[in-house]
Parts: C-alpha cells; structure tokens; sequence
C-alpha cells in the first residue's frame, strides 16, 4: 500500500481557486448520513467510506475526485484505495470540512 506522505493532497484555497473557476470535479463526501446533514460542501456526493467499495463503478474516470471528511483521516482512507482501484486523479482535502469551515466559509456549521 502507498505510504500517507506519497498520496496526492488538495488545500482548501487550492479546492476554493478550482471551485471558483467552476473546474470539473467530483467532490467526494466519506463521511456518514448524520454528518453530511450537520454540514457539507455544496454539489458533494455521499458516499460513507465503509460502502465505498460497493460504489467504484459510479465514479468518473476522466474527472478530477476530491475526497473529504471531517478532519481528513478517512478521506485519506478512501484517497488511497480509489488510487489502488484506478483512479489516479483523486486528492485528499487537507483537514477535511472543518479546516474548510475554519479557512473558507466561516458560516459553516463547525462539530
């Protein structure tokens, strides 16, 4: 398996610049139900990390994937096994939902 520090990561004010310029991406939300319905990012699809395997065949393969979660760590989880399976544009946000609520949007629900 690939080490943490060689799996591919994303800022938030990288995310924003894309977000901004309306780039074409998938974004990826491992989180579960009742997190996503605290706060999300807007367009983010759900899909909890532990379903993930049953879900590969529904993401894009000629699209940019950015994963995120709460702090990071299971959008890390997911960013390296959506790697293994083949899908070599995906990137980990960098301290999840809350770094973005703490750095992008502030009026985001924090938990």
């Amino acid at each position: 398996m690939q080490s943490k520090q060689s799996l591919p990561e994303i800022s938030t004010q990288e995310l924003k610049q894309k977000l901004d310029q309306n780039e074409n991406m998938l974004l990826l939300d491992v989180r579960e139900q009742y997190e996503y319905d605290i706060v999300h990012l807007e367009g983010a699809k759900l899909i909890p990390l532990n379903t993930l395997p049953q879900h590969l065949d529904k993401f894009p393969t000629d699209q940019e994937i950015v994963v995120y979660c709460h702090h990071g760590q299971r959008s890390l989880y997911a960013t390296a096994y959506l790697q293994k399976n083949g899908f070599t544009d995906t990137k980990n946000l960098t301290g999840g939902i809350d770094q973005w609520a703490i750095e992008i949007d502030t009026t985001l629900r924090r938990y």
